[in-house]
């Protein structure tokens, strides 16, 4: 029976709760301590909260949302955005975040893995991976929240990151962010058949049952949903039900 880790991601803006379409468009959708408040009641096995503009203007404001998320939330919680350095890991970690999630800094200095994966272990350190199919047909890798390009190929950096100590890793499909077209399945199978860390599915659900493909087909471990849960199209009780019913090992509440 495969197992499944739920993941409610919440892109953060400022002190806003916000979502786009292949990362770009962004709207305002509420307060997101609020809606990681009802996603932990329903059931979700872990939140992601991600700064989408903190590494583009180089800071890092997301603290203090943390800090009252983590008062009431008693699953975990990974932050990414902006952190550059070992001690804005620190912080994060400080104000309750389990894990960091780190993406351009990596990619810039990609010391900083090791460093990370050294100082506060693997499983403390996931590596966000945006991903953008090129002219080649392979996934390239961009940072600054989808809006550079940086030329590195997704399979290549994946197996770095993971052979410098990465814990985990999670995968953004940045053709199918915000679309509601399913997950890259491909994309996805072409990361888990390379690297033996779990692999976070993000970007594209629009559905219920595309769940079922991107576990079974592409070998996803979790998947992470944003716009299904902001716009209540579904709810994670929901999702629950149907991967339990499905044949997932999904944890019990």
């Amino acid at each position: 029976m495969k197992s499944l880790r739920i993941i409610a991601r919440l892109d953060i803006k400022g002190s806003n709760l916000i979502k786009g379409i292949h990362l770009e468009g962004l709207r305002v959708i509420g307060n997101p301590n609020e809606y990681a408040l009802r996603y932990y009641a329903q059931g979700a096995d872990e939140l992601i909260f991600m700064d989408c503009v903190a590494s583009l203007y180089g800071r890092n404001q997301i603290a203090n949302i943390i800090k009252e998320a983590s008062k009431n939330i008693f699953i975990p919680i990974t932050v990414g955005g902006g952190i550059r350095t070992i001690e804005n890991v620190r912080e994060i970690l400080r104000s309750g975040a389990d894990k960091v999630a780190v993406n351009t800094a990596a990619v810039k200095n990609p010391k900083l893995i090791s460093q990370i994966a050294h100082e506060f272990g693997s499983q403390c350190l996931v590596i966000s991976v945006e991903a953008k199919k090129n002219s080649l047909q392979n996934w390239e890798v961009l940072i600054e929240n989808g809006r550079e390009r940086t030329g590195l190929d997704v399979i290549s950096w994946v197996n770095f990151c993971v052979e410098n100590g990465a814990g985990e890793v999670l995968l953004t499909s940045i053709d199918r962010e915000g679309t509601r077209k399913g997950f890259e399945t491909d994309l996805i199978s072409a990361v888990t058949n390379t690297i033996n860390v779990p692999v976070i599915a993000s970007g594209g659900m629009g559905k219920i049952d595309d769940l079922i493909p991107v576990v079974n087909l592409a070998g996803a471990d979790a998947i992470a949903i944003a716009d299904m849960l902001h716009y209540n199209r579904t709810t994670i009780f929901e999702i629950r039900d149907f991967a339990k019913k499905s044949g997932f090992d999904v944890r019990e509440l």
